[in-house]
């Protein structure tokens, strides 16, 4: 069920309707979709796993024993990057003869900043420019659920920038109170960056909205709340060619205008945890919500692979 809020999202949505792909994670996150095999791959993070699905496979587990790794990437050579929450690092698993497999050996990007281990990697995403930018939340280190409880050696949160060519880590903001989910403007011109410090407070405080950033270059300016989410929070989101926002939420995913107004509710019956855009078209949202995987076709296509 889609519920429109606003008549420019009607030919969005025209036609179409949700289905469950496949069930059976106890929570889904960070999937990524892999166009060379018509696969989309995610994480059960409490489960340790990496779970894969496709039209012919149907789902499979694609790797065990993953440091409970939570989103996902591609790099520019299609590289998979991965956010490790037991490694508290951004690490890599090469393509190998065009493809990225399960056996190939993972490769440790940045795991520290100024000698010091960062918290979990949360989100990531890639700018054109090869940069890649991710959030370091607390949520990998706060329990022994997703990750290895231990104590943050930086005492804060930020929203990183590594750049692979000098292997420099910089911190791309501190405004944000527990940065989670993240990504870039069609035109990188804005880059959009969930708080979500609700998340592990026991009263009726913390955030539960996006902030979005101007981009100059590789600084980001002029942060403003864009949109405030209820119920649940923006865990994870993507936005399409046209430069709209489609964020988790606790019962659907959220789609927002770029002014800011709220478009539409995609009903999910599961909490969403984060999603992508994939398919042969890219038109196809594929939405990983607590124990499964969903997909809806839409009249619009994705912003970028990730």
């Amino acid at each position: 069920m889609i519920d429109i809020l606003d008549d420019r999202f009607a030919p969005v949505a025209e036609g179409a309707s949700l289905e469950r792909l496949c069930t059976g994670a106890v929570w889904s996150e960070g999937p990524v979709w892999l166009a060379e095999e018509d696969a989309v791959l995610w994480s059960d993070i409490p489960n340790n796993r990496m779970l894969r699905w496709s039209e012919r496979d149907g789902m499979t587990v694609w790797r065990e024993g993953v440091e409970f790794t939570n989103g996902h990437t591609r790099d520019r050579n299609g590289d998979l990057l991965h956010c490790s929450h037991g490694l508290r690092a951004i690490a890599r698993t090469p393509m190998v003869g065009g493809r990225v497999l399960p056996a190939t050996p993972d490769e440790i990007v940045v795991d520290r900043y100024r000698g010091k281990r960062l918290n979990s990697p949360n989100d990531i995403v890639v700018k054109r420019d090869g940069t890649i930018w991710f959030t370091d939340p607390p949520y990998g280190i706060a329990s022994d659920r997703e990750g290895h409880r231990a104590e943050s050696e930086l005492g804060a949160n930020h929203v990183f920038r590594y750049d692979l060519a000098t292997r420099e880590l910089a911190i791309a903001s501190d405004f944000i109170e527990e940065p989670n989910g993240l990504a870039f403007s069609p035109d990188e011109s804005l880059l959009y960056v969930s708080d979500t410090s609700a998340a592990l407070r026991s009263d009726d405080g913390g955030n539960h909205h996006i902030v979005v950033f101007d981009v100059a270059g590789n600084v980001l300016l002029n942060p403003r709340v864009f949109a405030v989410i209820e119920p649940g929070l923006a865990d994870g989101f993507r936005l399409d060619a046209q430069g709209w926002v489609y964020t988790s939420s606790e019962d659907s995913v959220q789609v927002f205008h770029p002014d800011g107004s709220r478009l539409a509710k995609i009903r999910v019956p599961e909490k969403v945890g984060n999603l992508c855009f994939g398919g042969p078209e890219h038109n196809q949202l594929f939405i990983a919500a607590s124990s499964s995987l969903y997909r809806i076709t839409l009249n619009t296509q994705g912003a970028q692979p990730a």
